[in-house]
């Protein structure tokens, strides 16, 4: 079984390499559960997750991630991750890798990936809101599919925008720290979101037309990044039905009789597939909803794993 490091997993992961590996995943589709959700201590947080996901005759992966919030106060990371591909014909372990690196590459790879059926092809100006690990690679994921030549950063840590700004500029990125989220907002091609929020944070009264708005961060039902109007006024995409029952982008919206689920145009493997539209004209404005999928964790496992194979 090989062992790939996080450096190994990233060297195999190149955006130029991945997100046509991940289209190729998602047209082809795969077996995927729910991920499982296991409490192992109701008073420190303390959970697991299980992401399975197998095609027939193909591989086998499994991500494990647990999460340790109190970490932080001992200055260790509260989420660590790895995953295990198998033989789906034997059950022979193949592999393990470097599950935090798998997963940061396939997020963002993920959100490029529908930006080229939902974004303008001419898009030129990306707006990344949330400058941590996942925010901070964005921009190259993007720049890999679309020409960029501004970059508008925000943060609520002013600090972490002004750090990654300096990185994006130092790779030829023309890059700018931005302080006014909506008038950021009404000058952005792309806006891309990667936050923890609880509350909306983008207003659909600021979307121009035009633009394509990528939200990443809600993952939970109580978490948000977009208010009702971003749904109302857009076209809206998920990258799986998972989407309707973990994010709160949808799950409050729904709830609130705001949103009616039946409008969502399609996922994202129907977009591989050229089963549902994309962008229709220039002046649509499309959303794309992300919570995460094992299927695209095992698109990304297996080109790793190909790609050590062949070293």
């Amino acid at each position: 079984m090989l062992t790939i490091t996080a450096d190994d997993t990233a060297r195999a992961l190149t955006f130029d390499a991945l997100i046509p590996a991940l289209r190729e995943g998602f047209r082809r589709g795969a077996h995927t559960p729910d991920r499982h959700t296991h409490s192992l201590d109701e008073n420190s947080g303390a959970s697991l997750l299980l992401m399975p996901s197998w095609s027939d005759g193909g591989y086998l992966g499994v991500k494990l991630v647990t999460i340790f919030p109190g970490n932080n106060a001992l200055g260790r990371p509260a989420l660590s991750s790895a995953y295990i591909l198998s033989s789906a014909t034997t059950g022979e372990h193949l592999a393990v890798l470097d599950g935090d690196e798998l997963t940061r590459r396939r997020t963002t790879a993920t959100s490029a990936l529908a930006a080229t059926y939902l974004a303008r092809p001419d898009s030129e100006v990306l707006l990344v809101v949330g400058a941590g690990h996942i925010g901070g690679m964005l921009p190259a994921a993007y720049r890999s599919r679309f020409d960029l030549h501004t970059v508008l950063v925000h943060d609520t840590d002013p600090a972490a925008a002004q750090r990654l700004a300096d990185t994006l500029r130092a790779n030829g990125l023309g890059t700018e720290v931005v302080t006014d989220l909506a008038a950021a907002t009404a000058r952005a091609d792309i806006i891309s979101c990667a936050t923890l929020a609880t509350t909306p944070i983008i207003r659909g009264e600021w979307l121009r037309p035009g633009t394509h708005l990528d939200l990443i961060g809600s993952f939970r039902p109580h978490m948000r990044e977009a208010d009702d109007d971003c749904l109302r006024l857009s076209t809206v995409y998920i990258d799986t039905p998972t989407a309707l029952a973990e994010s709160g982008d949808l799950v409050q919206p729904v709830s609130a009789g705001a949103f009616d689920p039946a409008t969502i145009a399609g996922t994202l493997s129907q977009l591989c597939r050229d089963e549902v539209a994309g962008r229709r004209d220039p002046d649509q404005i499309t959303v794309f909803k992300a919570v995460g999928s094992g299927l695209a964790d095992l698109a990304a496992a297996e080109h790793v794993l190909r790609t050590n194979a062949a070293a």
